[in-house]
């Protein structure tokens, strides 16, 4: 595999890696992806700092998925600064350039922008949860229950992501050649590892958001009927209706960006559990695997224009 797998790992000589690298990188898909690539870093920092300008314009009267909005901006960032574009780098290096310190700190930050996007996406749908099935309990938890779930989001991304400190180290790969590559105990390690991130940066948070949609369209739909009922009068049929488009509204938003995070993520998560349990058979290579890599790191630039097509 290529260094655009964050989990990657080298299990053949220097030799071959080496040879396999270059091959990949040469001529014209080689620019591709090195413009692909500076085209979505790019975007994603454009898009995220517009949409923090925005949500800073507008401190003073921000609403709870506003807060949530904007520590999401910021793990997207990290994603942008520490996944995207170093990426590049190695692109256009060929070669990870930088000491075991930078090494090990590059992948660090690269899980935790996947763990802090992920977890603050399930923090959000859970505040909406709240505000939708069990709007008693949020207004009495107030801004606190925000702050909590924020807080302990980034807690959970920096302490679920130290693992990659201690994997990864900058090693010789080659004469006078080195590169930052993950060590895994054989031949299990790597494959426990990878379904472990699989599992908690993937396939949980999307157990917890598909059971938060279903309840929150289920209580959507039980409120409007039940006010529909109610509302025997002009003001009463307009202020449910009111009601019902706000929440619409926001539900809409939240659904649209699980939905992309769910298209860009799934392809990558597959093939990370194929190239550790299967890795003859998986497509480690060429244009499918680059296009798969490419559509998850897309993800960093999607939710600034969600929010802003829904505000």
């Amino acid at each position: 595999m290529t260094n655009f797998n964050m989990l990657d790992k080298s299990n053949c000589s220097s030799g071959n890696c080496s040879s396999a690298q270059e091959t990949l990188s040469e001529g014209y898909f080689a620019l591709v992806k090195a413009a692909v690539l500076g085209s979505i870093f790019v975007l994603a920092t454009f898009s995220n700092l517009f949409l923090l300008h925005t949500l800073w314009k507008k401190r003073k009267r921000h609403t709870r998925t506003q807060l949530f909005l904007l520590h999401l901006c910021l793990a997207d960032l990290v994603v942008a600064f520490f996944q995207v574009l170093p990426q590049l780098s190695m692109e256009i290096t060929q070669r990870f350039r930088g000491s075991d310190l930078v090494c090990r700190s590059v992948k660090y930050l690269q899980v935790v922008g996947m763990f802090a996007s992920t977890y603050m996406i399930v923090a959000m749908t859970i505040d909406r949860y709240h505000a939708v099935c069990k709007p008693m309990v949020s207004f009495l938890a107030g801004s606190f229950r925000r702050y909590v779930a924020i807080s302990a989001t980034w807690l959970i991304s920096l302490a679920f992501s130290a693992p990659q400190l201690f994997i990864f180290s900058l090693r010789e790969v080659g004469e006078d050649v080195y590169d930052c590559w993950a060590t895994f105990i054989e031949p299990w390690g790597g494959r426990i590892y990878i379904t472990w991130i699989t599992l908690s940066v993937f396939v949980l948070p999307a157990v917890i958001l598909m059971y938060c949609q279903i309840k929150i369209c289920a209580g959507i739909y039980f409120n409007i009927k039940r006010k529909s009922l109610q509302g025997s009068t002009g003001d009463g049929r307009s202020s449910t209706k009111g009601i019902s488009s706000a929440m619409l509204k926001t539900v809409k938003m939240t659904f649209v960006i699980i939905l992309v995070y769910t298209l860009c993520w799934s392809p990558f998560f597959v093939v990370q559990l194929w190239s550790a349990w299967s890795p003859n058979s998986a497509p480690t290579q060429g244009p499918v695997f680059v296009t798969i890599m490419l559509l998850a790191s897309l993800n960093s630039c999607t939710n600034p224009w969600i929010y802003l097509y829904y505000s």
